[in-house]
């Protein structure tokens, strides 16, 4: 039972960074339509920035994390401008080409800036929690509480803030949120902004326990993909319950099964769950 406990414990700090990071990749697809590939980019520079922050400039944990996210933020809004904006008009193919291009220009610039070797970022939450026979580095808890109340704020701000409302309005008719005078071209930016500093947030509480190098993108980007497959493109509950699926799945399969299979458990989920509900969990609601 204690080992079980401490897989759950594993999956729910795993489906909260996915979660995190499917989040934003789902408010960008809400709006544009477009899966950002650039947005595991973004959530490797997040990670970086807060490396640079703590070791370079001395910044505590959190201060380190809030810097993070305000670079990442006006990163990912001018992404938004100088990339995606230019080929609104264009087919679906011309800004996928765009991600993959941006993404390739930001892992070759973290490597330039900051070498390609694998990088610990230091945290001063080191202890270890035990409580009813189970033992839980205390950042694994830090994780699951900050990224379970980051998904609070994000729903408090989509659903009590105007600014929120026009990300709802936009992404649920783009036409008539512009008929009702909804300025389509600031909505795009803050919803790149936000999902910048979601996925900067979660590179920030992650990377601790991993560790920080140009490609840690790659996976979480590919697993935020199948997590908003999963749970209905576009479907913020969705984004939410499909990262906490996909998080037990692999935390349970990689312990019960075999640890060496547990980043395929993720597309085996995908297939089983598409086979029954090919629209999603949440058939493109927000």
């Amino acid at each position: 039972m204690e080992t079980f406990l401490q897989q759950v414990l594993n999956g729910l700090t795993l489906g909260g960074v996915y979660s995190l990071v499917a989040l934003g990749l789902t408010l960008v697809y809400g709006i544009l339509h477009v899966p950002n590939f650039a947005h595991g980019a973004l959530y490797m520079v997040g990670a970086f920035m807060s490396y640079t922050f703590m070791t370079k400039l001395g910044l505590n944990y959190w201060l380190a994390m809030l810097g993070s996210a305000a670079v990442v933020a006006v990163l990912a809004a001018l992404a938004e401008r100088l990339v995606f904006h230019p080929l609104r008009n264009e087919s679906g193919l011309h800004p996928m080409i765009a991600a993959i291009g941006l993404l390739l220009f930001l892992e070759a610039g973290a490597q330039a800036i900051w070498g390609a070797d694998f990088l610990r970022m230091p945290t001063p939450y080191t202890g270890i929690v035990e409580f009813a026979g189970l033992t839980a580095p205390v950042q694994r808890l830090l994780i699951i509480v900050a990224a379970f109340a980051l998904m609070l704020a994000l729903h408090l701000f989509l659903t009590r803030t105007v600014m929120g409302s026009t990300i709802i309005a936009m992404a649920q008719n783009r036409e008539g949120a512009s008929l009702v005078g909804i300025d389509a071209n600031r909505v795009a930016m803050l919803t790149f902004a936000v999902s910048g500093v979601l996925a900067a947030f979660a590179a920030t509480l992650y990377a601790p326990i991993n560790l920080v190098y140009p490609a840690m993108g790659h996976l979480v980007i590919t697993k935020a993909f199948v997590i908003i497959i999963l749970g209905g493109m576009g479907s913020v509950p969705g984004a939410i319950l499909g990262g906490i699926i996909i998080g037990f799945a692999e935390s349970l399969g990689g312990f019960y099964v075999s640890d060496h299979y547990k980043d395929i458990i993720a597309f085996v989920a995908l297939v089983v769950i598409l086979s029954f509900r090919p629209e999603g969990i949440f058939k493109g609601g927000h």
